[in-house]
Protein backbone atom coordinates (compact mmCIF):
# COMPACT_ATOMS: atom_id res chain seq x y z
CA UNK A 1 0.00 0.00 0.00
CA UNK A 2 1.22 3.51 -0.80
CA UNK A 3 1.88 6.08 1.81
CA UNK A 4 -0.92 8.41 0.78
CA UNK A 5 -1.74 11.35 3.00
CA UNK A 6 -4.37 10.31 5.48
CA UNK A 7 -3.89 6.62 4.76
CA UNK A 8 -3.29 3.99 7.42
CA UNK A 9 0.36 3.65 6.46
CA UNK A 10 1.08 7.34 6.16
CA UNK A 11 4.02 8.56 8.17
CA UNK A 12 2.84 10.28 11.29
CA UNK A 13 4.63 13.43 12.44
CA UNK A 14 6.97 13.04 15.39
CA UNK A 15 5.43 14.25 18.60
CA UNK A 16 7.74 16.08 21.01
CA UNK A 17 8.48 14.05 24.11
CA UNK A 18 8.22 15.78 27.51
CA UNK A 19 11.64 16.77 28.73
CA UNK A 20 12.54 17.37 32.34
CA UNK A 21 13.83 20.94 32.64
CA UNK A 22 16.35 19.78 35.24
CA UNK A 23 18.23 17.70 32.66
CA UNK A 24 19.11 14.16 33.63
CA UNK A 25 17.56 14.48 37.08
CA UNK A 26 14.36 12.44 37.40
CA UNK A 27 11.20 14.48 37.66
CA UNK A 28 9.12 14.72 40.82
CA UNK A 29 6.37 12.51 39.47
CA UNK A 30 8.74 9.72 38.49
CA UNK A 31 10.55 9.93 41.82
CA UNK A 32 7.27 9.75 43.71
CA UNK A 33 5.83 6.97 41.56
CA UNK A 34 8.79 4.59 41.57
CA UNK A 35 8.13 3.61 45.21
CA UNK A 36 11.60 4.62 46.47
CA UNK A 37 11.59 6.46 49.82
CA UNK A 38 13.40 9.75 50.19
CA UNK A 39 17.06 9.48 51.14
CA UNK A 40 18.47 10.82 54.40
CA UNK A 41 20.51 13.98 53.72
CA UNK A 42 23.58 14.67 55.82
CA UNK A 43 23.73 11.12 57.19
CA UNK A 44 27.52 11.13 57.48
CA UNK A 45 27.62 14.42 59.37
CA UNK A 46 24.87 13.19 61.69
CA UNK A 47 26.83 10.00 62.36
CA UNK A 48 29.95 11.97 63.27
CA UNK A 49 28.00 14.25 65.61
CA UNK A 50 26.29 11.33 67.35
CA UNK A 51 29.56 9.44 67.73
CA UNK A 52 31.18 12.56 69.17
CA UNK A 53 28.32 12.95 71.63
CA UNK A 54 28.74 9.33 72.76
CA UNK A 55 32.47 9.89 73.25
CA UNK A 56 31.76 13.02 75.31
CA UNK A 57 29.28 11.16 77.53
CA UNK A 58 31.73 8.30 78.10
CA UNK A 59 34.46 10.76 79.02
CA UNK A 60 32.24 12.71 81.44
CA UNK A 61 31.05 9.48 83.06
CA UNK A 62 34.64 8.32 83.57
CA UNK A 63 35.57 11.64 85.10
CA UNK A 64 32.55 11.49 87.42
CA UNK A 65 33.36 7.95 88.55
CA UNK A 66 37.03 8.75 89.16
CA UNK A 67 36.18 11.89 91.10
CA UNK A 68 36.78 11.98 94.82
CA UNK A 69 33.67 13.87 95.89
CA UNK A 70 33.05 13.27 99.55
CA UNK A 71 30.07 11.13 100.44
CA UNK A 72 29.45 9.88 96.90
CA UNK A 73 30.50 6.39 95.86
CA UNK A 74 31.43 5.17 92.41
CA UNK A 75 28.35 2.94 92.31
CA UNK A 76 25.95 5.82 92.92
CA UNK A 77 27.69 8.02 90.35
CA UNK A 78 27.64 5.20 87.79
CA UNK A 79 23.91 4.72 88.30
CA UNK A 80 23.30 8.44 87.88
CA UNK A 81 25.40 8.60 84.68
CA UNK A 82 24.08 5.40 83.10
CA UNK A 83 20.94 6.93 81.44
CA UNK A 84 22.99 9.55 79.60
CA UNK A 85 25.42 6.96 78.27
CA UNK A 86 22.67 4.58 77.13
CA UNK A 87 20.73 7.33 75.35
CA UNK A 88 23.89 8.51 73.59
CA UNK A 89 24.78 4.95 72.54
CA UNK A 90 21.28 4.37 71.17
CA UNK A 91 21.42 7.54 69.06
CA UNK A 92 25.00 6.86 67.92
CA UNK A 93 24.11 3.33 66.81
CA UNK A 94 21.11 4.64 64.88
CA UNK A 95 23.04 7.48 63.22
CA UNK A 96 26.05 5.39 62.22
CA UNK A 97 23.77 2.58 61.06
CA UNK A 98 21.82 5.08 58.96
CA UNK A 99 25.00 6.34 57.31
CA UNK A 100 26.10 2.78 56.54
CA UNK A 101 22.70 1.86 55.13
CA UNK A 102 22.59 4.95 52.91
CA UNK A 103 26.09 4.21 51.63
CA UNK A 104 25.23 0.61 50.76
CA UNK A 105 21.92 1.39 49.07
CA UNK A 106 23.62 3.87 46.75
CA UNK A 107 25.41 0.94 45.12
CA UNK A 108 22.84 -1.84 45.47
CA UNK A 109 19.19 -1.65 46.45
CA UNK A 110 17.65 -4.07 48.90
CA UNK A 111 15.97 -3.91 52.28
CA UNK A 112 17.87 -6.92 53.63
CA UNK A 113 21.22 -5.49 52.57
CA UNK A 114 20.39 -2.15 54.16
CA UNK A 115 19.31 -3.77 57.41
CA UNK A 116 22.44 -5.92 57.56
CA UNK A 117 24.72 -2.94 57.00
CA UNK A 118 22.92 -0.91 59.68
CA UNK A 119 23.12 -3.71 62.25
CA UNK A 120 26.81 -4.27 61.47
CA UNK A 121 27.52 -0.55 61.93
CA UNK A 122 25.65 -0.52 65.24
CA UNK A 123 27.62 -3.57 66.35
CA UNK A 124 30.90 -1.84 65.56
CA UNK A 125 29.84 1.24 67.54
CA UNK A 126 28.82 -0.92 70.49
CA UNK A 127 32.05 -2.92 70.48
CA UNK A 128 34.14 0.25 70.23
CA UNK A 129 32.28 1.85 73.14
CA UNK A 130 32.55 -1.28 75.29
CA UNK A 131 36.26 -1.56 74.55
CA UNK A 132 36.80 2.07 75.47
CA UNK A 133 34.96 1.57 78.76
CA UNK A 134 36.97 -1.54 79.65
CA UNK A 135 40.27 0.16 78.87
CA UNK A 136 39.63 3.49 80.58
CA UNK A 137 37.29 2.66 83.48
CA UNK A 138 38.17 0.78 86.64
CA UNK A 139 37.86 -2.96 86.12
CA UNK A 140 34.94 -4.08 88.29
CA UNK A 141 31.35 -5.30 88.05
CA UNK A 142 30.04 -1.78 87.56
CA UNK A 143 32.30 -1.22 84.58
CA UNK A 144 31.25 -4.48 82.93
CA UNK A 145 27.58 -3.59 83.41
CA UNK A 146 28.02 -0.20 81.77
CA UNK A 147 30.03 -1.68 78.90
CA UNK A 148 27.53 -4.46 78.16
CA UNK A 149 24.49 -2.21 78.37
CA UNK A 150 26.13 0.42 76.15
CA UNK A 151 26.99 -2.17 73.50
CA UNK A 152 23.42 -3.53 73.55
CA UNK A 153 21.98 -0.03 73.14
CA UNK A 154 24.21 0.71 70.14
CA UNK A 155 23.24 -2.56 68.43
CA UNK A 156 19.55 -1.88 68.96
CA UNK A 157 20.00 1.61 67.54
CA UNK A 158 21.68 0.15 64.46
CA UNK A 159 18.81 -2.29 63.99
CA UNK A 160 16.32 0.58 64.13
CA UNK A 161 18.33 2.41 61.46
CA UNK A 162 17.73 -0.47 59.05
CA UNK A 163 14.20 0.76 58.38
CA UNK A 164 13.29 1.39 54.75
CA UNK A 165 12.54 5.11 55.13
CA UNK A 166 15.94 6.66 55.66
CA UNK A 167 14.58 10.20 55.87
CA UNK A 168 12.34 9.33 58.82
CA UNK A 169 15.20 7.54 60.61
CA UNK A 170 17.46 10.54 60.03
CA UNK A 171 14.78 12.87 61.41
CA UNK A 172 14.39 10.72 64.53
CA UNK A 173 18.15 10.50 65.12
CA UNK A 174 18.80 14.21 64.57
CA UNK A 175 15.87 15.36 66.69
CA UNK A 176 16.81 12.96 69.51
CA UNK A 177 20.38 14.22 69.46
CA UNK A 178 19.12 17.80 69.62
CA UNK A 179 16.83 16.88 72.52
CA UNK A 180 19.73 15.35 74.48
CA UNK A 181 21.82 18.45 73.90
CA UNK A 182 18.95 20.63 75.11
CA UNK A 183 18.53 18.57 78.29
CA UNK A 184 22.20 19.07 79.15
CA UNK A 185 22.01 22.79 78.39
CA UNK A 186 18.81 23.12 80.42
CA UNK A 187 20.70 22.24 83.60
CA UNK A 188 21.94 25.83 83.69
CA UNK A 189 18.37 27.10 84.04
CA UNK A 190 17.21 24.61 86.69
CA UNK A 191 18.25 26.63 89.74
CA UNK A 192 16.61 29.90 88.57
CA UNK A 193 13.45 27.97 87.69
CA UNK A 194 13.38 26.35 91.13
CA UNK A 195 13.30 29.80 92.68
CA UNK A 196 10.74 30.96 90.14
CA UNK A 197 8.37 28.08 91.00
CA UNK A 198 8.51 28.87 94.71
CA UNK A 199 11.09 26.43 96.09
CA UNK A 200 11.58 27.19 99.77
CA UNK A 201 12.76 25.53 102.93
CA UNK A 202 9.89 23.06 103.20
CA UNK A 203 9.98 19.63 101.59
CA UNK A 204 6.61 20.15 99.91
CA UNK A 205 7.71 23.34 98.17
CA UNK A 206 10.83 21.60 96.85
CA UNK A 207 8.81 18.68 95.49
CA UNK A 208 6.28 21.00 93.83
CA UNK A 209 8.99 23.17 92.30
CA UNK A 210 10.85 20.11 91.03
CA UNK A 211 7.67 18.81 89.37
CA UNK A 212 7.09 22.10 87.57
CA UNK A 213 10.74 22.31 86.47
CA UNK A 214 10.53 18.79 85.08
CA UNK A 215 7.31 19.56 83.19
CA UNK A 216 8.80 22.72 81.73
CA UNK A 217 11.88 20.85 80.58
CA UNK A 218 9.80 18.06 79.01
CA UNK A 219 7.50 20.52 77.23
CA UNK A 220 10.38 22.48 75.75
CA UNK A 221 12.20 19.29 74.81
CA UNK A 222 9.10 18.03 73.00
CA UNK A 223 8.73 21.29 71.08
CA UNK A 224 12.38 21.17 70.04
CA UNK A 225 12.11 17.51 69.04
CA UNK A 226 9.06 18.13 66.85
CA UNK A 227 10.57 21.23 65.23
CA UNK A 228 13.85 19.44 64.45
CA UNK A 229 12.03 16.43 63.01
CA UNK A 230 9.89 18.64 60.77
CA UNK A 231 12.91 20.65 59.66
CA UNK A 232 14.89 17.55 58.74
CA UNK A 233 12.03 16.00 56.75
CA UNK A 234 11.44 19.31 54.95
CA UNK A 235 15.11 19.35 54.03
CA UNK A 236 14.88 15.76 52.76
CA UNK A 237 11.79 16.66 50.70
CA UNK A 238 13.57 19.58 49.05
CA UNK A 239 16.59 17.41 48.29
CA UNK A 240 14.31 14.81 46.70
CA UNK A 241 12.62 17.36 44.46
CA UNK A 242 9.35 17.44 46.36
CA UNK A 243 8.95 13.69 46.93
CA UNK A 244 8.93 12.80 50.60
CA UNK A 245 7.00 11.07 53.37
CA UNK A 246 3.39 11.96 54.02
CA UNK A 247 1.83 12.88 57.36
CA UNK A 248 2.41 9.44 59.01
CA UNK A 249 6.14 9.93 58.44
CA UNK A 250 6.06 13.31 60.16
CA UNK A 251 4.04 11.83 63.02
CA UNK A 252 6.57 9.03 63.56
CA UNK A 253 9.52 11.41 63.25
CA UNK A 254 8.07 13.79 65.82
CA UNK A 255 7.26 10.99 68.24
CA UNK A 256 10.60 9.24 67.60
CA UNK A 257 12.69 11.06 70.24
CA UNK A 258 10.17 10.21 72.94
CA UNK A 259 10.07 6.60 71.78
CA UNK A 260 13.88 6.38 71.88
CA UNK A 261 13.94 7.85 75.39
CA UNK A 262 11.41 5.26 76.55
CA UNK A 263 13.36 2.50 74.80
CA UNK A 264 16.52 3.69 76.54
CA UNK A 265 14.71 3.43 79.87
CA UNK A 266 13.75 -0.17 79.06
CA UNK A 267 17.39 -0.98 78.24
CA UNK A 268 18.52 0.67 81.46
CA UNK A 269 16.09 -1.29 83.61
CA UNK A 270 16.89 -4.59 81.91
CA UNK A 271 20.62 -4.39 81.21
CA UNK A 272 21.54 -2.10 84.12
CA UNK A 273 19.28 -3.69 86.72
CA UNK A 274 22.21 -4.94 88.81
CA UNK A 275 23.81 -1.49 88.91
CA UNK A 276 20.53 0.22 89.85
CA UNK A 277 19.93 -2.32 92.62
CA UNK A 278 23.42 -1.74 94.02
CA UNK A 279 22.87 2.02 94.03
CA UNK A 280 19.44 1.69 95.68
CA UNK A 281 20.86 -0.59 98.38
CA UNK A 282 23.33 2.01 99.61
CA UNK A 283 20.75 3.86 101.69
CA UNK A 284 17.08 4.71 101.89
CA UNK A 285 17.77 8.10 100.36
CA UNK A 286 19.51 6.46 97.37
CA UNK A 287 16.58 4.08 96.92
CA UNK A 288 14.13 6.98 96.87
CA UNK A 289 16.37 8.92 94.50
CA UNK A 290 16.65 6.02 92.02
CA UNK A 291 12.89 5.48 92.06
CA UNK A 292 12.19 9.18 91.60
CA UNK A 293 14.69 9.49 88.76
CA UNK A 294 13.26 6.47 86.96
CA UNK A 295 9.74 7.85 87.19
CA UNK A 296 10.91 11.26 86.02
CA UNK A 297 12.63 9.73 82.96
CA UNK A 298 9.47 7.86 81.99
CA UNK A 299 7.33 10.97 82.35
CA UNK A 300 9.84 12.97 80.33
CA UNK A 301 9.77 10.40 77.53
CA UNK A 302 5.97 10.43 77.39
CA UNK A 303 5.86 14.24 77.27
CA UNK A 304 8.46 14.38 74.51
CA UNK A 305 6.61 11.69 72.57
CA UNK A 306 3.23 13.42 72.46
CA UNK A 307 4.41 17.02 72.28
CA UNK A 308 6.95 16.19 69.57
CA UNK A 309 4.40 14.27 67.50
CA UNK A 310 1.83 17.07 67.70
CA UNK A 311 4.42 19.74 66.91
CA UNK A 312 5.69 17.95 63.80
CA UNK A 313 2.17 17.14 62.61
CA UNK A 314 0.88 20.69 63.08
CA UNK A 315 3.94 22.13 61.33
CA UNK A 316 3.37 19.76 58.40
CA UNK A 317 -0.31 20.66 58.24
CA UNK A 318 0.50 24.36 57.92
CA UNK A 319 2.45 23.63 54.74
CA UNK A 320 -0.56 22.09 52.98
CA UNK A 321 -2.51 24.23 50.54
CA UNK A 322 -6.30 24.42 50.20
CA UNK A 323 -8.03 21.45 48.62
CA UNK A 324 -9.23 21.98 45.02
CA UNK A 325 -12.94 22.72 44.56
CA UNK A 326 -14.36 19.81 42.54
CA UNK A 327 -17.66 21.52 41.73
CA UNK A 328 -16.01 24.59 40.27
CA UNK A 329 -13.68 22.42 38.20
CA UNK A 330 -16.62 20.47 36.83
CA UNK A 331 -18.50 23.65 35.96
CA UNK A 332 -15.41 25.10 34.34
CA UNK A 333 -14.93 21.93 32.30
CA UNK A 334 -18.58 21.93 31.18
CA UNK A 335 -18.64 25.56 30.10
CA UNK A 336 -16.40 25.13 26.99
CA UNK A 337 -18.48 22.16 25.85
CA UNK A 338 -21.71 24.17 26.22
CA UNK A 339 -20.15 27.06 24.35
CA UNK A 340 -19.05 24.73 21.54
CA UNK A 341 -22.54 23.28 21.28
CA UNK A 342 -24.06 26.77 21.14
CA UNK A 343 -21.62 27.88 18.43
CA UNK A 344 -22.36 24.74 16.40
CA UNK A 345 -26.12 25.32 16.66
CA UNK A 346 -25.73 28.94 15.61
CA UNK A 347 -23.60 27.94 12.65
CA UNK A 348 -26.19 25.31 11.61
CA UNK A 349 -29.03 27.81 11.81
CA UNK A 350 -27.04 30.36 9.79
CA UNK A 351 -26.25 27.74 7.18
CA UNK A 352 -29.91 26.72 6.98
CA UNK A 353 -31.03 30.31 6.62
CA UNK A 354 -28.41 30.97 3.96
CA UNK A 355 -29.40 27.85 2.06
CA UNK A 356 -33.09 28.76 2.24
CA UNK A 357 -32.39 32.26 0.99
CA UNK A 358 -30.34 30.95 -1.91
CA UNK A 359 -33.11 28.53 -2.89
CA UNK A 360 -35.72 31.31 -2.77
CA UNK A 361 -33.60 33.57 -4.94
CA UNK A 362 -33.08 30.78 -7.44
CA UNK A 363 -36.83 30.06 -7.56
CA UNK A 364 -37.64 33.74 -8.07
CA UNK A 365 -35.12 34.02 -10.87
CA UNK A 366 -36.53 30.90 -12.57
CA UNK A 367 -40.14 32.21 -12.27
CA UNK A 368 -39.18 35.58 -13.67
CA UNK A 369 -37.43 33.88 -16.60
CA UNK A 370 -40.47 31.71 -17.32
CA UNK A 371 -42.81 34.68 -17.24
CA UNK A 372 -40.57 36.67 -19.59
CA UNK A 373 -40.38 33.79 -22.06
CA UNK A 374 -44.16 33.29 -22.08
CA UNK A 375 -44.74 36.99 -22.69
CA UNK A 376 -42.34 36.97 -25.65
CA UNK A 377 -44.04 33.95 -27.22
CA UNK A 378 -47.54 35.54 -26.86
CA UNK A 379 -46.34 38.73 -28.47
CA UNK A 380 -44.91 36.77 -31.41
CA UNK A 381 -48.18 34.92 -32.01
CA UNK A 382 -50.19 38.13 -31.97
CA UNK A 383 -47.90 39.63 -34.49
Amino acid sequence: MSNQPGGPTAAQPDRPQPVDPAGDRPSTDSAASNGQPAAAPGALVLALLAAGWLAAMLWSTREAINSTTAGVTAVSLSAFALPGVISAALVAGAAVGLAAGELVTRRRTGVTLRFGAAVAAGLLVGLAAALAIDLTYAGNTTTRTIAGTTAAAAIIGGALAGARSGAVVGAVASSTLGTLLFVVAFSVARDPLFNLFGAGDSQQSLVTAAAWVSRTESLLAGLIAGALAFGYLSWARRRAGGAGPRWPGYLVAGAGPGLLLLLAEVIIRVGGRSLLDLAAALSDADAVAQTSLGTSRVDNGIWVLFVGALTALIAFGRTLGPAPDNESSVVTADEPASADKTDSADKTRSADKTGGTDKTDSADEAGSADKTGSADETESVVR
